[in-house]
């Protein structure tokens, strides 16, 4: 009988500050309900959130926190629906 191979083992991976930070402001869009409410609200909201992460993530450079609140407005904006076109 053959032994059965032994596979090396795989180091978790460690996610990095900006993923960290990506994936926590995800995560407080969807519990502050941030998708869909008014535009200023969403500003204000944003504004808040951008000067708690740069607390919180200082090792992050600054075009690092303009791609985050990026992702993070793109990620807030309601779904947009599919015109069916008549034919």
């Amino acid at each position: 009988m053959a032994k059965p191979k032994l596979r090396p083992r795989r180091d978790a991976m460690v996610p990095s500050p900006y993923q960290e930070a990506r994936d926590e402001m995800f995560q407080q869009i969807m519990q502050c309900g941030v998708i869909g409410c008014h535009p200023v609200d969403q500003k204000e909201w944003f504004d808040n959130t951008m000067v708690y992460l740069q607390d919180r993530y200082p090792e992050l450079k600054a075009n690092e926190f303009v791609e985050l609140r990026t992702l993070g407005e793109r990620f807030a904006q309601p779904a947009k629906r599919q015109e069916v076109a008549a034919v």
